[in-house]
């Protein structure tokens, strides 16, 4: 093979890979539960009715799935699909089990082929660390997608509350009330009170719709909302004095977090540059000496040991840093 035609043949290979992490992305799509697919009818209004047949879709859509069907019938009842349905619905992302199962499977295809032939160049050994890199990527992104999700959730929910209140005042329920919040509320507020508000309309109750929308939200905040509404529901009274209470709390809290945040931000930050720099030298120097690398993944009787002993050590360490930058309120 010309020496000439190896960059380009390289570079192809590496747009190939990322193509195939971003179309795997794409077409990976949601199958709701019969729960789930009614809030969806419900959601979309009766203008999908007459635009587009649905049953038609439908059957389309349950030609296209069968493979993954079955990987979800397969997998669904495990004690780990239960765990990532729950991590895929805090972080509001519309994937089911077996969806979610095929983005690691094609996550650390990408991973592999991009180190392969373009980052490492022919090194297997490092290429295969970069495939188990792809293994946890969409973990790392759903786990950040939900952080960033429920801080956003927590940041408004004073202003919900307040919402709530004003509502309360002027005479509505507290169904009407939450539909007021899931009309003007932003993102992701108004969702997570849309779907508790549509659940109740499909004959769910209020008490197990509030619970799933803190199965959804895990956030102490908004536990104290949902038991203080429960307890008003069973023994009654001025629910908008108590919401207005909790409400200037949790503004309290909110503003305390922040200031904390800030103050431990060099501490976070100077974790994960001094866990990351190891990792990050050890790549730089197989991307520039390929194979540099190579005799301590090679060599079982001292490589090994160096080499879990090394991330052991990081491990501890970050842990470490994060307890004591975490502080609890």
């Amino acid at each position: 093979m010309p020496e000439a035609l190896l960059p380009i043949i390289i570079g192809i290979a590496g747009i190939a890979a990322i193509a195939v992490i971003i179309i795997g992305v794409i077409s990976v799509r949601s199958e709701r539960n019969l729960v789930e697919e009614r809030l969806g009818r419900y959601e979309s209004g009766f203008q999908s009715y007459l635009e587009i047949d649905e049953d038609a879709q439908e059957k389309d859509e349950q030609e296209r799935r069968k493979a993954l069907d079955a990987i979800d019938r397969a997998i669904g009842k495990r004690p780990f699909a239960q765990k990532w349905k729950q991590q895929l619905a805090r972080a509001d992302m519309k994937l089911t089990v077996a969806e979610y199962a095929a983005l690691h499977v094609v996550s650390v295809i990408g991973f592999f082929a991009a180190g392969y032939f373009v980052l490492f160049r022919g090194d297997l050994i490092m290429s295969i660390v970069a495939g188990f890199i792809g293994l946890f990527f969409p973990r790392i992104y759903v786990a950040r997608a939900t952080s960033k999700r429920l801080l956003r959730f927590e940041q408004q929910l004073p202003d919900t509350l307040g919402l709530w209140v004003n509502a309360l005042r002027s005479g509505f329920s507290v169904m009407q009330a939450m539909e007021a919040i899931s009309r003007d509320a932003p993102e992701p507020t108004s969702t997570e009170f849309k779907r508790v508000v549509q659940e109740v309309q499909l004959g769910i109750d209020v008490e197990d719709a509030l619970e799933h929308l803190l199965a959804r939200v895990e956030s102490e905040d908004l536990d104290l909302v949902v038991t203080a509404v429960n307890i008003q529901r069973e023994v009654g009274g001025n629910l908008a004095e108590i919401l207005e209470v909790i409400s200037h709390t949790i503004r309290e809290r909110v503003k305390l977090k922040g200031e904390i945040r800030v103050l431990t931000s060099q501490g976070r930050i100077t974790g994960w540059l001094i866990s990351l720099l190891p990792i990050i030298v050890a790549l730089f120097l197989s991307v520039i000496q390929p194979g540099f690398m190579n005799p301590m993944f090679e060599n079982r009787m001292c490589g090994w040991p160096m080499l879990g002993i090394g991330l052991a050590l990081i491990g501890l360490g970050m842990a470490a840093i994060q307890k004591i930058v975490n502080i609890e309120i």
